[in-house]
């Protein structure tokens, strides 16, 4: 992929995020986009959003030590631009590392599970620190608002070898890679927390924490990176249910626009142009995109939103090497963890595809949209209710 095709849709990439999801088979196939008339599709879905008892820390493995980072006061949140029921905000941890260091595991404590929708920590390398403590110090109160990633000035964010350390859901645990691996994190470096708020419940107070398992920057770890992969979402409203003004696609992305500034509809677009796909209307979305570089694979995670019903990732698409890596259905939210697989090695010009299925029917049944029932045409969007589709690989590449 091209320099210039990255720099289109990197902006945005890595607002999203969050780890992949097992689930049983689909219980019944459903029609026109509306459930099958069975006992299996008819029961409740799940209670998205339930409150979060913090995760169990698992032991200690040999050289790791665990480092706790906090808000160092209480944030409100509220929606930056005074529409919409999100608040994307940016806080500059300090893990104090006196050498190079890896990172073996992440944990997040949320300090109030009622408005902490997602959590994605990011790396801040030396080079950018000072940066980063002038945007902090510029903004008033704690932390900066940050749609589309830590919106740092010359972030220079790259879906193929995003900057993430981590990131947790309701419903997510202590993370750690495994034995041997690690995601290299300099000395001098700082952590940005950043946290999704939803606001659909009402604002109240919030003090998160992280935890990150670290160990010494010893020779025979291998590294590991993360590997973006997005999907563009085009879901139009039902037949008999579109009567809203926001079933237009211009009226919807404009209405992204209000609520997120600038960032708002920008990676509907973008994503577009990254994937070779046209605007066409529907349920399912795909992406398939070619490797510049030969890697292993050895962990996959997926992130969709409510309206998620299915997330596969494949590799080698439509070849005798076909394989499926991934393959989430039905999505839960509430149910989400990274998930291993054995080692699944790629070279260069190799492909990988991501495919999401997404459904308006579950508005009729998730209490998240008792507010928004009514049907709108949805692109990719930061917020609870919009969507977005996006796969996720921890991968190690062959040229390290």
């Amino acid at each position: 992929m091209s320099h210039r095709r990255t720099s289109l849709v990197a902006a945005g990439l890595l607002a999203l995020v969050l780890s992949a999801c097992s689930g049983a088979d689909d219980p019944a196939p459903e029609v026109a986009g509306e459930p099958a008339p069975t006992a299996a599709s008819d029961a409740p879905p799940p209670a998205h959003h339930a409150p979060a008892a913090p995760a169990k820390l698992k032991p200690l493995r040999a050289g790791e030590r665990r480092v706790t980072m906090t808000m160092p006061e209480t944030y409100t949140p509220s929606a930056p631009t005074g529409t919409g029921t999100d608040d994307y905000r940016c806080f500059l941890l300090d893990p104090r590392l006196a050498r190079d260091s890896y990172l073996t595991g992440t944990n997040v404590v949320p300090g109030n599970p009622d408005v902490v929708h997602h959590v994605i920590l990011f790396r801040v390398p030396p080079d950018q620190v000072a940066a980063a403590e002038e945007r902090d110090a510029e903004t008033e109160g704690l932390g900066w608002t940050c749609f589309g990633g830590t919106g740092l000035d010359g972030e220079f964010q790259n879906p193929e070898d995003a900057p993430w350390l981590g990131a947790w859901a309701p419903g997510g645990e202590e993370a750690m890679v495994k034995r041997g691996h690690g995601v290299e994190l300099p000395r001098g470096s700082r952590v940005v927390m950043q946290v999704h708020y939803n606001l659909l419940a009402g604002a109240s107070p919030d003090m998160s924490s992280t935890q990150i398992r670290v160990r010494a920057h010893d020779p025979g770890i291998t590294p590991l990176h993360t590997f973006l992969l997005p999907a563009p979402v085009e879901m139009p409203c039902r037949p008999g249910h579109d009567a809203s003004p926001l079933c237009d696609r211009d009226a919807a992305l404009a209405d992204a626009r209000d609520r997120f500034g600038s960032a708002g509809g920008a990676l509907a677009q973008g994503l577009h142009f990254l994937c070779g796909t046209d605007v066409v209307p529907s349920e399912v979305t795909e992406c398939t995109r070619t490797l510049g570089r030969g890697m292993t694979i050895h962990a996959v995670a997926g992130h969709m939103h409510l309206l998620g019903r299915r997330i596969t990732i494949e590799t080698d698409p439509g070849t005798p090497d076909a394989r499926t890596v991934m393959d989430i259905r039905p999505w839960n939210f509430d149910d989400q963890g990274s998930r291993s697989i054995e080692p699944v090695h790629l070279d260069a010009f190799d492909t990988v595809k991501v495919t999401c299925r997404h459904v308006q029917w579950l508005r009729d049944r998730l209490p998240a949209f008792e507010t928004q029932r009514e049907d709108h045409y949805v692109v990719w969007g930061e917020g609870t209710t919009d969507e977005m589709c996006l796969g996720m690989l921890s991968v190690a590449f062959d040229d390290e």
